[in-house]
């Protein structure tokens, strides 16, 4: 599912115009990368949380010149669904 269709999808059901679901859509997502740029995490509540992880300083290999690197630690955004949420998931989505 695109971007487009959750749009079309919110606007079919509530009966707005498409222009202003994706006005809002994209202002959402704005938000929660704002927050997410200033060190904030997003939490809502039944669906999962918009968080910030550290990724450890690491060993790598930089192959073409055969040598150890070190990798920084760094900061990266990760989604965690809230346990409703994966509950749901589980039951109605079968193994295939």
């Amino acid at each position: 599912m695109t971007k487009a269709d959750i749009v079309t999808k919110i606007s079919d059901r509530l009966g707005v115009e498409r222009v202003e679901t994706q006005a809002v859509v994209e202002q959402f997502m704005d938000e929660v990368k704002n927050a997410l740029e200033t060190g904030e995490n997003v939490y809502l509540r039944g669906f999962g949380s918009f968080i910030i992880k550290t990724r450890a300083e690491k060993k790598g290999r930089d192959i073409s010149k055969n040598i150890t690197i070190d990798i920084p630690a760094q900061n990266i955004p990760a989604f965690k669904p809230a346990k409703v949420f994966v509950e749901s998931v589980k039951e109605k989505v079968k193994v295939s």
